[in-house]
């Protein structure tokens, strides 16, 4: 059974940086497509950045060139890099897990196309 624990979420002014991590617990990472959700408060879930089986990776417009997807294989672990930080970055954000999923460009990762997830770490950036 795969198991996602994110962790390294908190709070931070605006401009400030954070480094989220998902921990794959029950599979190899190398072996799944990867993404990073966010839900804001009252919002619905949306896909941040994913990286795929072959390595192609996808950001939506509104984190380009802020945030960057990194993954280590031999710790089994997904980061998320998350640098000048807005306000509307705030939400809790979800590392997801599939076998399937892969990037197409133009296209952000949706959640119906990833079959695991973590519980989600909070990320507050304020003004």
């Amino acid at each position: 059974q795969v198991q996602l624990v994110e962790s390294g979420g908190g709070s931070v002014q605006s401009g400030g940086s954070l480094r989220l991590s998902c921990v794959v617990l029950g599979c190899m990472l190398s072996r799944r497509s990867m993404s990073w959700f966010r839900q804001p408060p009252g919002k619905e879930r949306e896909g941040v950045a994913a990286i795929d089986f072959d390595g192609q990776t996808i950001y939506i417009d509104s984190v380009k060139g802020r945030f960057t997807l990194s993954q280590d294989n031999a710790k089994n672990t997904l980061y998320l890099q998350m640098n000048s930080l807005r306000p509307d970055d705030t939400g809790m954000y979800y590392c997801a897990a599939d076998w399937r999923y892969k990037v197409v460009p133009g296209n952000a990762p949706q959640r119906r196309e990833f079959g695991q997830w973590g519980q989600g770490t909070q990320v507050t950036v304020s003004s």
